[in-house]
């Protein structure tokens, strides 16, 4: 019997989850030089467009209908033939349409965040055919083992809201293609800097709005669960948050508003497996690891000296790694009857089918990645010719200025 109110609820989360898609445009957008920022909204808003058609083709059906213990499902939902008004098997008090929408805005927004690694240099005609190509191979596998009662969900693996399925593929396939595409190219005298650290704030405020659709949606109704990955949420953000400007702090001996809000999305994003499984105190732990081991990944990558653009992969690779991997220690059935007990409460067998699971899909998802853009390249070119690079990919390739400056 379909709840009003669960079903209400399902839908403004789809709509809060979807106001993110947005805010990574933003958000990344302000990071990188002012010549690019169009570029950077139009590879965010041409997911909501592209992706769409996927998953209302193929893609909804791929993850949840058939396949049980396997890689990927099957065709039988294909253009949502079966998928209507009445509550289908994955949501029993909400129709099966508020299921579907709800978890297409998780489809739109995880090839996104894949674009800051590679900002300033890809071309958009490649980075269609990528979108296409990696929400079928890469995404739609993925959703489907955890989400969808495939070979992970069989052996018990849990991911809540996404640092699996969303934040660690597209952290890990960011890795990737920061290997395949290679450094930004900058004229003498050109500067790294945000061009607009307004827009990264505007971006952080939509993404950390949205994110309480994100996670406590994920409970798939108005109820005990959806209140817990709520306050977590907030809680290990904030901890996140102080944490990363605390350090930054005694690093560089000044607080800054990039680093706080960096810190914020690194506890959001560590956070979101775990949001409806753990306690609020465990979720102050989480924040505080996230805003540690997220600053130490920058650190290394600055070491590494590998050009992620706004450190995808340091952000939302080791994030979601992380957080995948402390659902296994912190889960509790105690909080949500449907997840097992971790770590701390002695299921070891839990624990390391998590682990495993989070080396697995970090680990086909840059294979995967990286595999995909080197044939992307060799049929025709992922990177845009040094000139139009020089120039900027905006006026370049889109013909467009975001500010008509003289």
């Amino acid at each position: 019997m379909i709840s009003i109110g669960d079903t209400a609820f399902i839908l403004i989360c789809a709509a809060l989850v979807g106001i993110m898609t947005p805010g990574v445009a933003f958000f990344y957008g302000g990071l990188v030089r002012r010549k690019n920022f169009l570029t950077l909204v139009i590879q965010s808003f041409i997911s909501m467009g592209v992706v769409t058609v996927i998953w209302v083709l193929v893609g909804y059906s791929l993850v949840f209908s058939g396949g049980k213990g396997g890689f990927i499902g099957d065709l039988d939902w294909f253009a949502l033939n079966g998928v209507g008004q009445t509550p289908g098997p994955w949501a029993a008090h909400i129709p099966a349409l508020a299921h579907f929408a709800y978890l297409l805005m998780f489809a739109v927004i995880t090839p996104t965040l894949i674009t800051g690694a590679f900002a300033d240099r890809v071309r958009f005609s490649s980075y269609l055919v990528f979108l296409v190509a990696w929400s079928v191979l890469v995404y739609l596998p993925l959703a489907h083992m955890t989400w969808g009662g495939g070979w992970f969900a069989a052996h018990g693996v849990l991911d809540f809201a996404g640092g699996m399925v969303v934040h660690m593929s597209s952290g890990f396939a960011a890795l990737a293609s920061v290997f395949v595409v290679g450094r930004r190219h900058f004229a003498p005298g050109e500067q790294k800097a945000p061009h607009s650290l307004a827009f990264v704030a505007l971006g952080a405020a939509l993404l950390w709005f949205g994110w309480f659709g994100f996670n406590a949606g994920s409970a798939l109704a108005a109820n005990g669960v959806a209140a817990q990955a709520f306050v977590n949420t907030q809680v290990a953000a904030a901890v996140a948050m102080c944490t990363w400007l605390a350090i930054a702090w005694l690093r560089d001996k000044r607080p800054t508003v990039l680093g706080a809000l960096t810190g914020a999305v690194a506890g959001l994003v560590v956070i979101t497996p775990c949001a409806g499984y753990v306690a609020v105190w465990a979720a102050m732990v989480i924040g505080l690891a996230a805003g540690s081991v997220c600053f130490a990944a920058v650190l290394l990558v600055e070491k590494m000296d590998w050009d992620d653009a706004v450190d995808v992969w340091a952000v939302h690779g080791v994030g979601g790694l992380l957080g995948s991997i402390l659902v296994g220690v912190f889960a509790s059935s105690a909080i949500d009857p449907a997840a097992a007990n971790g770590l701390i409460y002695g299921d070891l067998r839990f624990f390391g089918w998590q682990l495993l699971a989070s080396v697995l899909a970090a680990g086909y998802a840059f294979g995967v990645t990286f595999g995909l853009l080197k044939l992307i390249d060799v049929v025709g070119s992922v990177r845009v010719p040094h000139k139009v690079e020089l120039r900027g990919l905006d006026e370049a390739e889109l013909g467009e200025r975001a500010y008509n400056l003289t």
